[in-house]
């Protein structure tokens, strides 16, 4: 059952351009000059019940933008949007208790006080039960392992820690649709891992569907199934994992370990060659020539071991942002030359 829907959905701004000198700060105060930024240009995505998508583009893309459409807290330019049958815009609060939104860059609890004082004026926001307060609260921090330290103020948590705080103050009202922006943004290696575990086991216990953006490849690979890529404001890929390697990456990575005696100064001929530490090297080939390189290779020397993987998904995902990157700008000077305007 399709849980979030979008049809054209389309949010635009206008933003003052503001010149230098003194001059044209005061003529700027009867004559402004605007530009229109068009954040999300008319995007289609549906989401199934239970699902968690990796949203992904560079910075600018218009991920938070469009997450911020489906929580209500901006409104669109143009097009429609449900989540569990509600216009997110309209702000009903039915649709509030419903949801919930956290930002890697932005706090929802008081800095001064220990976090189980908001998750307290949570209960009350919400009007969550005080026995199930309870045994959600008790849950989910068992489950962070943060315990211990609800009664320590939050400014003296790491970071680590404060982001096990902030998505227990959101799941306390057992949301059915979870927004996530960049959750593992600045921790370190042990922290995200502690995240992208709760996150799956949460999510693989209750059924709700989640909405992920991230810059970090291994919350994706470690979370998701299905990517959406959004670029420019409009949706590249709309996918699997695997899919998106499979349409995107033109090559494959062979690793090699040679006998001990043997020579390999020749690896050139065969491909791109990423990493020599003898006895064992590294080649980057295209695709459709690894069947006839591999047998090469393996008739003119003599292999201990050989491994064939697809590229590093950051790679991946990389030449999928600079392909939309390219028909943007083809798209731009189609539009701004003579012939195009005429």
């Amino acid at each position: 059952m399709a849980i979030i829907e979008i049809e054209q959905l389309a949010k635009s701004y206008r933003v003052y351009q503001k010149k230098e000198g003194l001059r044209a700060a005061l003529t700027g105060l009867f004559h402004r000059e605007y530009r229109e930024v068009k954040a999300v240009r008319g995007i289609d995505l549906t989401v199934n019940e239970g699902e968690f998508v990796a949203f992904l583009g560079p910075n600018g893309a218009g991920k938070t933008t469009t997450l911020k459409l489906l929580s209500g807290v901006i409104n669109p330019s143009s097009g429609t949007a449900r989540v569990m049958g509600h216009v997110p815009w309209r702000r009903e609060n039915a649709y509030r208790r419903r949801f919930a939104l956290v930002m890697g860059q932005k706090n929802q609890l008081w800095w001064d006080l220990p976090a189980l004082e908001s998750f307290r004026l949570h209960q009350q926001i919400y009007r969550i039960a005080p026995d199930q307060f309870e045994q959600t609260k008790n849950e989910l921090t068992d489950l962070l392992q943060v315990s211990d330290l609800l009664k320590q103020p939050v400014r003296e948590l790491s970071l680590g820690e404060r982001m096990k705080m902030e998505l227990t103050a959101a799941l306390l009202h057992s949301p059915e649709v979870l927004f996530l922006d960049e959750p593992t943004i600045g921790l370190d290696v042990i922290a995200q891992h502690n995240i992208q575990q709760f996150l799956k086991k949460y999510q693989e216990k209750r059924n709700v569907t989640i909405l992920l953006t991230s810059h970090y490849m291994k919350d994706v690979a470690a979370l998701c199934k299905r990517v959406v890529v959004i670029n420019h404001g409009q949706i590249q890929y709309d996918g699997s994992l695997a899919g998106i390697v499979d349409q995107f990456s033109g090559f494959k990575i062979i690793s090699l370990q040679f006998a001990e005696s043997e020579s390999f100064d020749d690896l050139e001929r065969y491909g791109q060659v990423l990493e020599v530490q003898p006895p064992k090297a590294r080649l980057r080939i295209a695709r459709a020539e690894v069947p006839s390189v591999l047998a090469a290779i393996l008739d003119g020397h003599s292999i201990v071991d050989v491994a064939v993987e697809d590229p590093p998904l950051e790679e991946v995902i990389a030449d999928v942002f600079s392909q939309g990157d390219d028909k943007e700008k083809d798209k731009t000077t189609r539009q701004e030359s003579p012939v195009a305007k005429r």
